[in-house]
């Protein structure tokens, strides 16, 4: 089936995976790839990345990362079996997300030979439930980003997420195509500066439209943890965000992250199982995993 699949040229492409994610959006409530993709599509297309796209589903293969989205009319026809056996059959260390843990991402990981290695939360709260006030420990003060600040909040973020996967990989083209974003807002990106004016953390929020709000990254410097500073900046920007009228807001947490979780549940919120993503993970291979061979 692979042989006869038809796949669209380079020019063709973008549009199909921009009406791929449309109807998978629609249908799932989320959409099937990440920021970091979305970005990256936007910016400079498919540079850099192995594509297999059709008019209703298509792979991406970039290092190590793959992503592989079928639109919901033409699922449970093969076709995300034929593409994801394109993408797998070079041998290499691979990891894929399913946004929203689809049993048939769990299948076809499962025939490929990927394991289940993260699970990532969507955790939820209405912006009407109270929040405790936020006051910065002596000697902090919290304001919002400014011109210059950049190469602080890189390095405060590069400590913070020095483990991290994503996260610990921003760098300055990354941030600055982020603050070119239209939801981005310098008085959004809450930074904790002490007297000298050193960055100790920050909490970058994002509001997606009128109603709803994101955590999007806390961080604390390690040389400035145990002051309570995640609690502050976390109850700092929940309350920029309620200034702002939004009805709830969300975050994402790594689900054996259990602290994080006790901070987010003390302060309002839930997690659904249905808001999970999970990260499947292929160690490296020196076979080809489609042919055996």
């Amino acid at each position: 089936m692979t042989s006869e699949l038809p796949l669209l040229s380079d020019a063709a492409a973008l549009d199909a995976i921009g009406r791929v994610r449309d109807a998978s959006r629609e249908a799932d409530g989320t959409d099937p790839v990440d920021e970091a993709v979305t970005l990256r599509l936007k910016h400079h297309g498919l540079d850099g990345s192995e594509a297999w796209v059709t008019g209703d589903g298509f792979a991406l293969r970039r290092g190590t990362e793959l992503d592989l989205v079928v639109a919901p009319a033409a699922r449970g026809e093969g076709l995300g079996a034929s593409l994801g056996a394109r993408a797998v059959a070079a041998p290499g260390a691979l990891t894929a997300w399913s946004h929203g843990d689809h049993p048939a991402a769990g299948a076809l990981a499962a025939r490929w030979g990927f394991a289940r290695t993260r699970e990532l939360w969507v955790m939820r709260r209405p912006a009407a439930v109270p929040l405790p006030s936020a006051e910065p420990p002596t000697g902090v003060r919290i304001r919002g980003y400014e011109a210059g600040d950049a190469d602080a909040l890189l390095a405060v973020n590069a400590a913070a997420f020095a483990h991290h996967p994503e996260q610990g990989g921003l760098d300055a083209d990354g941030l600055a195509e982020r603050t070119a974003e239209p939801w981005f807002e310098p008085a959004g990106l809450l930074l904790a500066v002490d007297d000298h004016g050193s960055l100790l953390g920050f909490h970058w929020t994002k509001q997606h439209d009128a109603t709803l709000g994101e955590v999007y990254v806390v961080g604390v410097s390690p040389t400035a943890q145990g002051r309570g500073l995640g609690r502050v900046l976390t109850l700092a920007g929940l309350h920029h965000l309620a200034a702002r009228g939004v009805a709830e807001v969300l975050l994402y947490v790594e689900a054996d992250n259990t602290p994080a979780r006790r901070l987010y549940e003390d302060l309002g919120f839930r997690h659904a199982a249905a808001d999970t993503h999970v990260q499947y993970q292929r160690p490296e291979l020196a076979r080809n995993p489609a042919t055996g061979e």
